[in-house]
């Protein structure tokens, strides 16, 4: 499979990542990718960019050194019904919208409800991906929420850096395995997502890998190297 888009990553702009916009589209140019996502992190993260970021979204160009561009966030779901963390007059402005569990700004609960919590973002009508579900930051049932990504076109994404050993993440690797296997045998896409936060990590899914060939993860399934029928996804929410 060749990769021919990553749609989350971060800039400077995120306060804990160590490149720019400039530098993360140009990495993305030298590696063949057609379709980048800035996904910077909304406010309840320490250090990021305040909401007047999002606001001033329509100031960048939306193509650069031949790669395209959608620009947005990594929202942050903060309860147990699955409310995301910046208002929605600002999400009308993003061009694509992720939203994830982070131990920051989220007290795990049962697993009931922190199955809730992911389930209310995947509701969400405005939710295009749930970003690293399977990280372990929350223990959830993941059965439930594979069917409910299939049911309302909100894509689970297998998260690289997750994966990394130097993350410690000690129930990623299961976790993300008994997703893979759950959509292979529901028939539920996903996306694969470096989640690089450094312009050297763009497209990087080398931790994935071993995990899609344990699987025998059918490559129909998998969105990174369909870029119309991504952007077709993305367009058939608000």
């Amino acid at each position: 499979m060749k990769t021919l888009l990553d749609v989350h990553t971060h800039t400077i702009a995120s306060g804990h990542a160590f490149s720019t916009l400039h530098e993360m589209v140009m990495a993305a140019s030298e590696k063949g990718i057609e379709l980048l996502g800035i996904t910077e992190h909304a406010p309840g993260i320490p250090g990021t960019c305040a909401p007047i970021y999002f606001r001033n979204l329509h100031v960048v160009p939306r193509k650069m050194y031949g790669v395209e561009l959608l620009l947005g966030a990594e929202l942050n779901i903060i309860d147990y019904r699955g409310t995301i963390d910046l208002d929605e007059e600002y999400l009308r402005m993003l061009d694509i919208k992720i939203a994830g569990i982070h131990s920051l700004c989220y007290n795990p609960g049962t697993v009931e409800e922190n199955t809730a919590a992911m389930l209310g973002a995947i509701r969400n009508p405005h939710i295009h991906i749930i970003s690293h579900p399977g990280d372990g930051t929350a223990t959830v049932d993941f059965e439930p929420i594979v069917l409910a990504s299939k049911e309302y076109h909100t894509l689970l994404e297998i998260n690289n850096s997750s994966l990394n050993p130097a993350r410690k993440k000690l129930f990623a690797r299961t976790n993300n395995l008994t997703i893979l296997r759950l959509c292979k045998k529901y028939e539920v896409p996903v996306i694969l997502g470096s989640d690089a936060h450094i312009s050297f990590d763009i497209a990087r899914y080398d931790h994935i890998h071993e995990l899609l060939r344990e699987t025998e993860f059918p490559e129909g399934l998998i969105m990174n190297d369909k870029v119309e029928r991504f952007k077709r996804f993305i367009e058939s929410k608000p």
